[in-house]
């Protein structure tokens, strides 16, 4: 088994000389910035025990992010893999899919649906109407419970603010505006609040993407990649008193004919060794919808000095359809419509002047129809996974921090959780059969803080995360990879996985950073595996065992008035042990984890002579991604022979104040115009176009 810590030493070397010398310009900003998902409660993330990494509205636009995936592609243990333009699937600290919790607004947005491997969830969220997101790297399961392996991301909605209003009737808003050149594509948002200084506030927004199809120097335009998008959201947020509040708020998403380009004729195949597409189409349509009441309070009297109640609604629908066969017009078409009802409740009470409890419960439940059809017939066979089925989740959760003095805190909590499946109608091969599941379990976290120095710190501590069976892993029917069938498996068991983690931030007048090293231990690995020696097509079972360790380093230097130098860096590496096949002889083999992220690093030089404008040069690397499983070794169709290439791609960001009300953008990506693709995606990346953005306040 390789060691987890033997990347190509020059690679390594360049890289940490150019990382210590000059730390990441982000990380300067985002040590300053107030977070609640890694405790539940408004912290710095320069003081939280947590690795954390944060994205602002103003990041989103001043990097040109087309998409929320796509605005972690500056943020170490991250890897940005997309299957289509429109289905930008985060690989955080190795685990994508189902195995990263999404959260909006602290609401779970994981349901029972969600699929494996990269997938298009985290795409449903639009990142243009968030105030900023937060993602909590091995978090485990404790706050937020079930699926959070690799990570937590939680992205905060845009509010009014009035509570730090002290007009009658004050009223703010923006419209922004962005062109990209090299696909023709057209984003816009129009936002507007109105309310009174500290009793209400209301906030409508609308954001409006018309995607256009992705242009590269080897493939020209990839036909098929755009799309387009509609989103609203309202937030109402009203004061019942002087700490007591209330808020109601709802957003919608749609988007249409997301194609899955690698997979289709319109892919000629052929770049560094990749096959083509043999399908005549196949695309995607996702709706998706959250509306949530919500009654919190906070600086309280008593034994309870903050609470939050919330009541959340969500619904999507999530459709495919295929035209496999040219010759034959053979079509498949697969419709999921979940309703996701949720309740949750937290409260925090400080016991003694140095240790404050927080707990809390929450609890799921999912309403499922699914249908399927082939060449327009539907046919319970064909159903992407269980019709007529429930899911439930109960969580109840506690979590102490303490002060033991000024310089160290010690935070443990637990968290019980209790899963069940109803499935109403199963396809067993022959026939449709009902099926009732059920999981329990106790997980814990420990972890801490030291204050070596005022500006200087240590973190680490241990988290257990817990992933109970969902309906997708127990009667999943899916097309995967290149063409491969995958079937689920109503004989399942939780998945569940420890991370140990060590680091030391820094946050000075000039400098800043944060280097951490972690190590991921998976028991049971719910995964698909071949049937058989001579068929290919897959079914999901436990029995795999997997680790995963990587060094995440960022940092920030501010060696002038006007210059900052900055980067990050990000090593991982970590195997999979399984079974070989579902039947046969029962060897197992010890393969790489699937579509891993290779080494990858940035460097950064901003130059910022005054408040009104700043222009950056940001270069990206990546390493040869040649550790590769059998799956991916399969995956013809997007990582080519031997593994997905290295790359090292430049581009040039700005950004002019022209008065106080208006804002100009520029990106200029790609300077080179060179062709690569994020290791496992299934299509290449765009090649050279000027992003051009304006934003316009009242």
């Amino acid at each position: 088994m390789k060691s987890p810590f033997s990347p190509p030493r020059f690679f390594v070397g360049m890289s940490l000389s150019a990382l210590l010398g000059s730390p990441l310009a982000h990380a300067q900003d985002s040590l300053q910035t107030v977070v609640v998902t890694a405790s539940r409660s408004p912290e710095t993330t320069s003081s939280t025990i947590q690795s954390v990494s944060t994205v602002t509205k103003d990041d989103l636009i001043d990097n040109a992010f087309r998409t929320l995936p796509e605005a972690l592609r500056f943020t170490p243990g991250v890897s940005v893999q997309k299957t289509a333009h429109g289905h930008g699937s985060p690989f955080i600290r190795g685990f994508t899919g189902r195995q990263n919790l999404y959260l909006v607004d602290g609401i779970r947005i994981n349901n029972s649906t969600v699929r494996s491997g990269p997938v298009q969830y985290a795409n449903t969220i639009d990142a243009l109407g968030l105030d900023r997101f937060e993602l909590v790297k091995s978090q485990g399961s404790v706050l937020y419970g079930s699926d959070a392996l690799g990570g937590t991301l939680n992205s905060i909605t845009t509010a009014s603010g009035y509570r730090d209003q002290e007009a009658a009737f004050f009223q703010s808003g923006s419209v922004f505006y962005r062109y990209d050149t090299n696909s023709h594509s057209h984003v816009g948002r129009f936002q507007q609040t109105i309310g009174s200084g500290g009793k209400w506030g209301l906030t409508l927004g609308t954001t409006q993407k018309d995607f256009g199809d992705v242009r590269s120097d080897f493939f020209g335009t990839m036909r098929g990649t755009g799309y387009p998008e509609q989103n609203y959201d309202a937030k109402f947020e009203f004061a019942l008193s002087e700490n007591h509040r209330l808020t109601l708020a709802h957003q919608f998403l749609n988007q249409d004919d997301v194609s899955r380009w690698h997979s289709t004729l319109a892919n000629p195949g052929g770049w560094e060794g990749l096959d083509d597409g043999d399908f005549t189409s196949r695309f995607y349509d996702q709706e998706r919808s959250l509306s949530y009441l919500r009654l919190e309070g906070d600086q309280l009297a008593g034994p309870v000095q903050r609470y939050r109640a919330t009541f959340s609604y969500q619904k999507s629908q999530d459709s495919e359809f295929q035209d496999r066969n040219p010759a034959s017009a053979q079509t498949r078409f697969a419709n999921i419509d979940t309703q996701t009802y949720g309740l949750s409740f937290e409260a925090q009470s400080d016991l003694t002047e140095n240790t404050s409890l927080l707990y809390g419960a929450d609890y799921y439940e999912d309403h499922i129809d699914s249908q399927g059809a082939r060449n327009g017939v539907f046919e319970p066979r064909r159903r992407p996974l269980a019709d007529d089925a429930t899911y439930r989740s109960l969580g109840l959760f506690a979590q102490a921090r303490h002060r033991f003095n000024e310089r160290f805190d010690l935070s443990a909590g637990v968290r019980y959780t209790y899963a069940e499946a109803d499935l109403g109608r199963v396809w067993d091969g022959t026939r449709d059969v009902s099926a009732d599941e059920s999981w329990d379990a106790v997980v814990a976290s420990l972890r801490s803080i030291y204050r070596l120095k005022d500006d200087w710190s240590l973190i680490g501590g241990i988290s257990q995360a817990f992933r109970a069976p969902n309906v997708n892993d127990l009667s999943g029917n899916l097309t995967t990879r290149s063409g491969v069938q995958s079937t689920g498996n109503l004989d399942l068991d939780p998945e569940r996985a420890v991370t140990f983690e060590l680091g030391s931030r820094h946050q000075g007048a000039s400098t800043s950073f944060e280097i951490v090293g972690f190590y991921t231990l998976v028991d049971d690995l719910i995964t698909s595996i071949p049937q058989s020696a001579a068929v290919s097509d897959t079914v999901t079972v436990n029995g795999s065992e997997a680790w995963i360790a990587g060094l995440e380093l960022q940092g920030s230097w501010h060696f002038s008035t006007d210059w900052t130098l900055s980067g990050f860096l990000t090593y991982q590496s970590g195997d999979n042990e399984r079974p070989a096949f579902v039947t046969g002889p029962g060897r197992t083999i010890t393969e790489p984890l699937s579509r891993l992220s290779p080494l990858r690093g940035s460097l950064a030089l901003r130059y910022q002579p005054s408040e009104k404008c700043w222009v950056e040069a940001r270069m990206i690397a990546a390493d040869k991604a040649d550790r590769l499983s059998a799956g991916d070794l399969e995956d013809t169709q997007r990582i080519p022979p031997g593994g997905t290439p290295s790359y090292l791609t430049t581009s040039l960001f700005a950004a002019y104040r022209a008065s106080e009300r208006l804002q100009l953008n520029l990106a200029l990506e790609n300077l080179a115009d060179e062709d690569y693709r994020i290791h496992g995606s299934g299509l290449n990346e765009a090649g050279f176009g000027a992003v051009i953005g304006a934003k316009y306040r009242w």
